[in-house]
């Protein structure tokens, strides 16, 4: 049995924490160091982690990263260009074992990774799908603002995936954010709307994925309740049947969420 725990989702930090039976994986490590402990302490064992996974070098997705690094011995897992961002930047202790993620499938014991680049504005953005010792594949995949081919290709297929759905696009354009901000964030190297990620939903139930967590819901432009009705709406419209042919949650800014699967 594995789980995908959402230990933070948010503009203010996030967290992903996957287990399995031949180790743990932590996907970034965007709130305090103390915090990121305490939230494993409680979904998993820190004896047990084989590594981080960075997606990118934005704050909320790397605030706690040095401070953990230090206090747990394990390998850092990013794209070339995030680790080199983060080295320049004195964000990696000298004592870590660092992979470049694009280098191909990263094997740890019965456990693979497999990094694909996303549109975002932080170069070297990315997300992860990991594979299972028993063959199961679990994706994260937040912070683009357009799902390319390459990283649908990627998704299809997995089991549970965690996926943005940032933003109603009318809560962000009547919303108060300046202009510019405005525009990044509809932008292609933005973020994911809820519409956009709902979009993609039917096509990931029919490859087999079961599980659906919508991360990364903006506090100002969108609510949790707006993200699962556009989710569940589309799905819907193809038959689906939640709690039947899949369980769809709503990762928490602060809250751990966990999905077995």
């Amino acid at each position: 049995m594995a789980r995908l725990c959402t230990l933070a989702s948010g503009s203010t930090g996030n967290s992903t924490y996957l287990t399995t039976t031949d180790g743990d994986i932590l996907i970034d490590a965007g709130i305090s160091a103390k915090g990121l402990m305490s939230a494993i302490e409680q979904v998993g064992d820190l004896s047990r982690l084989r590594a981080v996974a960075i997606t990118h070098t934005h704050t909320d997705h790397i605030k706690g990263l040095k401070t953990f690094l230090k206090k747990v011995n394990v390998p850092l897992i990013a794209s070339c260009a995030t680790l080199e961002t983060l080295t320049q930047g004195d964000l990696i202790p000298q004592s870590t074992k660092t992979i470049c993620a694009d280098n191909g499938v990263i094997t740890l014991g019965n456990i693979t990774i497999d990094f694909f680049a996303t549109s975002h504005d932080a170069t070297g953005s990315g997300g992860y799908v990991v594979t299972l010792p028993d063959g199961k594949r679990a994706a994260v995949c937040t912070d683009l603002g357009i799902v390319t081919d390459t990283v649908r290709q990627k998704l299809l297929g997995c089991n549970a995936v965690l996926i943005e759905s940032n933003h109603d696009v009318e809560m962000l354009r009547r919303g108060p954010y300046p202009a510019e901000l405005k525009l990044r964030i509809l932008s292609d190297l933005g973020h994911l709307s809820n519409s956009a990620c709902a979009t993609e939903l039917p096509a990931l139930l029919k490859s087999g994925t079961s599980r659906i967590i919508l991360g990364h819901i903006s506090a100002e432009n969108n609510t949790p309740l707006l993200a699962r009705q556009s989710a569940a709406a589309t799905l819907t419209q193809i038959g689906a049947k939640e709690g039947i042919d899949y369980i769809l949650e709503t990762a928490k800014p602060k809250t751990i969420g966990v999905t077995v699967f």
